[in-house]
């Protein structure tokens, strides 16, 4: 049967208003589009719904693939992200422009099982929950699919999160839930459009006010495409935990930003020992070096990592590290002049120290998200 069939059958739904609204963040998933409406359209029946497609502007053109989809059925829509990355956001967006009373968010990569959408519906309509994930380590669900190294980082992660956040949820990593709309949008702005957990981010910010429910399915296997999963994406669930362990207080970008300043400072120190060590030049020219090299290593990493989804990329990233090293040189002056005075005022060298380099951090943390990478 065509996508066009599919789509059609619930087509005398559309007239009572869009019930759902299925969200879907994709990059490179063009291969996925296809099947995945077909198999939503088979799925949900008489429900009334809309999917609404995040692309983070993929080179493979599958926002081109769901507006030539979207031409045909007005239940499928497309907002092409240019300039900004990363799955959290991307569903924060795709909610925030839905009207309906209900959202779910659902990978594209076809692993999660679409057939159980109408059960978390229905507990939904029923006014049970608030919240309801699928999950894949109750009774019923499964995580098979997974290869043993990825298992194995999912069952502790999974474990980590629920000892240190103490989390309702059995399977806080997952990306496939649905919700009331008017209950996201209480806490929307208090969401990280940073990172790769969504569900997690909204189980632990809204805290006790939401009654969460779970629905267990069995995980897939990818059939297309390839797996978003990496080191980056590691180090920002690391983030976010750390950053809900200060309960909000600390984000994760600032972290980010913290951690990739220590390695500069190992880089600047490493550099100048090995400027001393191989040229035999003076410390003043060593430590420009050095200096220079953590730099241009921080700014690198920052663009890489804390700033993922706002990477700058051509001409703007050396405009951008320019920028980066006006601000850095503003930040130690900062630096110097607090601690100087500090210790004017009262002689105690490690706390004027640190009360400079605290500040030098934050001066440089707010003005590099503010005008370099534009970040919120």
């Amino acid at each position: 049967m065509t996508v066009e069939a599919e789509l059609a059958r619930s087509a005398g739904a559309i007239s009572r208003g869009v019930e759902l609204s299925i969200v879907v963040p994709t990059f490179k998933e063009r291969d996925n589009v296809s099947e995945l409406l077909r198999r939503l359209g088979r799925a949900l029946g008489t429900i009334a719904w809309e999917a609404i497609f995040v692309d983070d502007n993929s080179p493979d053109g599958t926002s081109d693939e769901v507006k030539a989809i979207a031409a045909r059925d007005p239940r499928v829509r497309c907002i092409r992200r240019v300039g900004r990355r990363g799955l959290s956001g991307a569903c924060i967006e795709g909610i925030l422009s839905s009207s309906a009373p209900y959202v779910a968010v659902i990978d594209a990569d076809l692993q999660h099982d679409e057939r159980i959408l109408p059960q978390m519906f229905d507990k939904l309509a029923a006014g049970s929950a608030d919240l309801v994930a699928a999950t894949r380590y109750t009774e019923g669900g499964s995580a098979e699919s997974f290869g043993a190294a990825r298992g194995l980082i999912s069952r502790i992660a999974t474990r980590l999160v629920r000892r240190l956040l103490k989390t309702p949820l059995s399977d806080p990593m997952s990306g496939f839930f649905m919700m009331r709309r008017a209950c996201f949008d209480g806490i929307a702005d208090r969401l990280s459009p940073a990172g790769f957990k969504i569900l997690l981010d909204i189980a632990t910010t809204a805290d006790d006010s939401l009654v969460i429910a779970e629905q267990p399915y069995r995980f897939g296997t990818r059939e297309q495409g390839e797996s978003k999963f990496d080191v980056t994406v590691g180090l920002e669930f690391l983030g976010l935990l750390i950053s809900k362990l200060a309960r909000g207080w600390v984000e994760p970008r600032f972290i980010f930003f913290a951690i990739v300043g220590t390695t500069g400072l190992i880089v600047n120190v490493a550099v100048l020992e090995l400027v001393l060590l191989l040229a035999h030049t003076s410390f003043p020219v060593a430590q420009s070096i050095g200096t220079f090299a953590a730099l241009t290593s921080n700014f690198l990493l920052n663009n890489m990592l804390t700033y993922r989804d706002r990477r700058l990329r051509g001409w703007s990233m050396l405009t951008g590290f320019l920028g980066f090293c006006a601000i850095g040189a503003v930040g130690a002056v900062t630096n110097v002049g607090l601690a100087s005075w500090l210790y004017s005022e009262r002689s105690v060298s490690w706390l004027a120290g640190a009360a400079g380099a605290v500040m030098g951090v934050l001066w440089n943390y707010a003005m590099s998200t503010l005008f370099v990478w534009r970040a919120r």
